[in-house]
């Protein structure tokens, strides 16, 4: 197997890891945004934290689409330039959020993350996607 062929399920493996990831602390976001509270804070405090952590993971989920079109339709599966940044982005990513449900980091932590796991690798696939769809270009 050629080495651009193994990181086809890489890749994959790790996306989903990524996004198993995501959907948890959608699920636990009521510890994580009282980990970003002090002690006594009130209702007010508490619904601004819980908003911006549901956008932040709302925008994640919305990349984690465009990035998954591209990786389907096969602009990017064979790009061995594009599914390694994906495949470090979204395992380091993994690995973060990991720590970001059980250590119960701060909020804003997660924009760091989303920012240089999510973000990066999603503006490369689409600018991927303008290149093969709007110049006509072959991939990489």
């Amino acid at each position: 197997m050629s080495a651009v062929n193994s990181l086809v399920p890489a890749r994959f493996l790790t996306l989903t890891a990524h996004l198993v990831i995501v959907i948890t602390i959608f699920w636990s976001r009521d510890n994580n945004v009282r980990a970003c509270l002090p002690l006594d804070f009130s209702q007010e405090e508490y619904n601004s934290q819980d908003t911006q952590l549901v956008v932040a993971l709302s925008v994640t989920l919305g990349l984690f689409f465009i990035e998954l079109m591209g990786f389907f339709s096969g602009v990017s599966m064979f790009n061995s330039s594009q599914s390694l940044l994906s495949l470090a982005a979204h395992c380091s990513a993994s690995v973060c959020l990991s720590f970001f449900v059980f250590q119960q980091w701060e909020c804003w932590t997660y924009w760091f993350v989303f920012a240089f796991c999510s973000a990066l690798p999603a503006v490369v696939e689409i600018l991927l996607f303008i290149a093969v769809f709007g110049l006509k270009k072959k991939p990489l």
